[in-house]
């Protein structure tokens, strides 16, 4: 996790679990945009999906916890985060 005082953070997430095809991305991209995060949500070939989320870090930590939650679609068997550097990439969220 990183410190806080940081004015922006890259937060990405790879959730394992029974999370493609049940509405996961898109239950993702509400929640990222209810918290005025950018960034996007794709399938992986592995049946994981992957997060990138950018943008304040209390935010990326409450995406974080909703993503580990048991509220989402489908079943959350685990997730796995990294923390970087925003980059500015995205100007919105999409499920890719």
């Amino acid at each position: 996790m990183r410190t806080s005082g940081d004015s922006a953070v890259r937060l990405t997430v790879w959730v394992a679990g029974r999370v493609q095809g049940v509405g996961f991305r898109w239950w993702t991209r509400c929640r990222a945009l209810e918290l005025g995060l950018v960034g996007e949500a794709r399938n992986l070939p592995d049946r994981r999906v992957a997060v990138v989320a950018e943008g304040d870090q209390l935010a990326c930590e409450q995406l974080l916890v909703a993503l580990s939650g048991g509220a989402t679609p489908g079943r959350v068997d685990g997730v796995v985060e990294q923390w970087g550097d925003a980059t500015g990439r995205w100007t919105g969220f999409s499920e890719a």
